[in-house]
């Protein structure tokens, strides 16, 4: 059975029921030669994403789809790592007296519930002793029912990390019905999660979709189409490398871009 689109403004029996997440991986890919510049690429990423800004983030988040923040509380762990719950509702908050979900101390942490929706952010700074690759991923999950979308804070979302790759997922799930008792399995038109970006963000970055119209799933992948080597070394200028080991680091930097973008290792 196809299924056709929903008029523009659906008057719906009930609540909205349908369950709207946005899925992304956020990618930034670095080079430190030394153990010592590794180490202090590691503390820059937890000082620069610790529990107060991604809290921020989190609260600019809530701002954007027109969810209303409850509660919060954040705790920052030794020797790196924080976590962060955000209780959210769609309408005005409700009285005092909402119960607070904790999450346990995973490695920088952010966990925000809305009304029968939630939003995370996990944080994964990682390194590699021999090669001197270090990265920084980000993942990150916006699932809201009832009218706010988590499109909305897309944008806002890829531009408040420093984002060399983006591997993004969208979904609808469930129904909700209209007062005829029609069940809706989706609650606006899209094509394509790039249909949600701004121009500077695609005139940014290189994109590919794998979209399952029918099923209400949306994949696309972007990956920077700028490359200039100096943005990508940590603790040293290129200045400070010969033209051959620079070509051999870009080409390690490309590699590791290349392998993150597609899912899978490549051939030496």
């Amino acid at each position: 059975m196809t299924q056709s689109e929903p008029p523009s403004k659906l008057k719906l029996y009930g609540f909205n029921n349908l369950t709207k997440s946005l899925s992304f991986n956020i990618y930034d890919v670095c080079y430190a030669d030394t153990p010592d510049h590794q180490e202090e690429y590691l503390a820059y990423i937890d000082d620069a994403y610790n529990a107060d800004r991604l809290t921020q983030i989190l609260k600019d988040v809530a701002d954007i789809i027109g969810a209303n923040i409850l509660n919060i509380a954040m705790q920052d762990y030794e020797p790196r790592g924080a976590s962060v719950t955000m209780l959210i509702a769609e309408e005005d908050p409700a009285p005092a007296g909402c119960a607070t979900s904790t999450p346990g101390p995973l490695p920088e942490t952010v966990l925000a519930h809305l009304d029968k929706s939630h939003i995370t952010v996990h944080t994964y700074p990682e390194r590699h002793p021999d090669d001197g690759i270090s990265t920084f991923r980000a993942d990150i999950d916006v699932s809201t029912c009832g009218r706010v979308s988590p499109l909305k804070a897309l944008n806002y979302l890829i531009h408040s990390f420093d984002s060399d790759i983006v591997i993004v997922d969208y979904r609808v799930r469930g129904f909700t019905r209209d007062v005829q008792g029609r069940k809706h399995f989706i609650d606006h038109p899209i094509t394509s999660i790039q249909d949600f970006m701004s121009p500077d963000t695609l005139e940014r970055y290189q994109t590919v979709d794998v979209n399952v119209h029918q099923e209400n799933l949306f994949h696309t992948k972007m990956i920077l189409r700028q490359f200039d080597i100096d943005d990508y070394l940590f603790g040293r200028g290129k200045e400070e490398y010969g033209t051959a080991e620079l070509q051999a680091i870009e080409t390690r930097l490309r590699r590791e871009m290349a392998e993150i973008f597609s899912g899978r290792n490549m051939a030496f």
